[in-house]
């Protein structure tokens, strides 16, 4: 009997989707860290603003909790996916065109956030339909595996899109040429953007039947009755704090107080990428061999690793940063994939959707809070002379701090909790 797994359709699925992958990697580095904060600040923004904002894409989890009432309702999931990633695509790249637009100055930040916030709503509202559609077409028994792979086809991919994006916005940088440079990161991104298009239409169409419809009362209790559900809910809601704290506030770090310019932040990258590279299919295996919450609580204590550096990359030694960019790209490879994995580890197959709407959710109101109360913590830190008790320090360097100590809370939380409980593997 054939394995359906390896069948041409599956096959060619599991290659768009891979490319796919890729090809939204590319957008998010154009929405993320140096470049959109150097866009930012040049539309008028400070610092507190900036990390604000780059934040905001957390609050647009919460869109996810629509994908319930849409797995309801929704008979086509290609078309659906399909349509809401070609409005998140458009509204991105209205973030990249916000200062050509005819509109006052003091309109130009809400309307940057306004871009930032739509479409990352847009593209939550249907990752976790898209992550159960195109993983259906994957070997449960692999999927470690496979999504290791898939991470080292996007960071070397990324690498390259980096270095060129990075040194060809710092040329038109050089010749005083900023409007010049943000209409080429423009065209990249609707390239990216087509592209990323495309290779969703490859992917095997799965239309919905009617017996997957049930009542959303009864996905509610079932979901919430799982109290190794609530449990993992709980992770991501803790794993979120710790990062958005401070991540959202370290791109205008970079590029200001540390004083590097858009292409040396991307040179870092680039190392930094190589290096998750490196790890991504060891951890995959790790994880496949044991489980996706062990190998999680790996990636957590690289990325306390990651902020204890931080705390020290003062602008004397700017250096550190370099080594906080890298270990905490090591630490993605092993949080980032097996956080999602983790699902198919304590919730039923046929709610898996549901149940990863409704925890990323969860997270991306503690996220946004907690990148709220930075943005208060920083502006304290600047208003006080960049000093805290007397000391000199930066504010990011504190944020740093807070980071660490939330992460390495999570850390206890993962070993003495999640990984305690029964899991079983899909």
């Amino acid at each position: 009997m054939e394995n359906i797994y390896e069948s041409r359709d599956y096959k060619r699925s599991r290659n768009a989707y891979t490319l796919q992958c890729a090809f939204e990697y590319f957008v998010s580095i154009l929405m993320a860290d140096a470049f959109l904060a150097k866009l930012l600040k040049e539309i008028g923004l400070s610092d507190a603003a900036v990390g604000v904002i780059s934040s905001v894409v957390s609050v647009a989890f919460l869109v996810e909790l629509f994908s319930i009432l849409m797995m309801q309702r929704m008979r086509d999931m290609k078309r659906t996916v399909l349509i809401c990633n070609f409005l998140g695509q458009a509204l991105f790249l209205l973030v990249y065109l916000v200062p050509f637009l005819p509109i006052p100055a003091a309109w130009r930040g809400p309307v940057a956030a306004a871009g930032i916030l739509g479409g990352n709503a847009l593209r939550y509202l249907v990752s976790a339909v898209v992550f159960r559609w195109a993983n259906g077409y994957v070997d449960p028994n692999k999927r470690g595996t496979y999504s290791a792979v898939k991470e080292m086809i996007s960071l070397l991919s990324g690498i390259v899109f980096t270095l060129g994006a990075g040194f060809l916005f710092d040329a038109y940088e050089k010749r005083g040429d900023l409007t010049g440079g943000f209409l080429a990161l423009a065209a990249l991104m609707l390239v990216s953007g087509v592209c990323n298009l495309v290779c969703l239409c490859l992917i095997r169409r799965e239309d919905r039947t009617a017996e997957e419809h049930r009542p959303l009362g009864e996905v509610l209790r079932r979901l919430f009755g799982n109290r190794a559900f609530r449990r993992l809910t709980l992770l991501t809601c803790l794993w979120n704090a710790s990062t958005y704290l401070s991540v959202g506030f370290l791109g205008t770090y970079k590029t200001v107080d540390l004083a590097m310019t858009v292409g040396t932040v991307q040179i870092i990258n680039v190392a930094a990428s190589l290096c998750r590279f490196a790890v991504s299919r060891p951890f995959g295996r790790f994880s496949d061999r044991t489980s996706y919450a062990r190998g999680f609580r790996v990636g957590l204590l690289i990325q306390a690793a990651a902020f204890a550096v931080c705390c020290f990359a003062a602008p004397a030694a700017r250096w550190l940063i370099a080594v906080h960019m890298v270990l905490y790209s090591v630490s993605q490879a092993g949080s980032g994939q097996n956080s999602t994995n983790m699902t198919y580890s304590y919730v039923e197959s046929d709610l898996l959707v549901q149940a990863m709407a409704v925890k990323t959710a969860a997270g991306g109101i503690v996220g946004f809070g907690m990148s709220l109360l930075g943005g208060r913590i920083l502006a304290a830190v600047q208003a006080a002379g960049n000093t805290v008790l007397g000391l000199p320090v930066r504010g990011q360097q504190v944020l740093a701090l807070l980071s660490l100590v939330l992460t390495l809370g999570t850390v206890l939380y993962t070993a003495l909790v999640i990984e305690r409980q029964p899991a079983e593997k899909r």
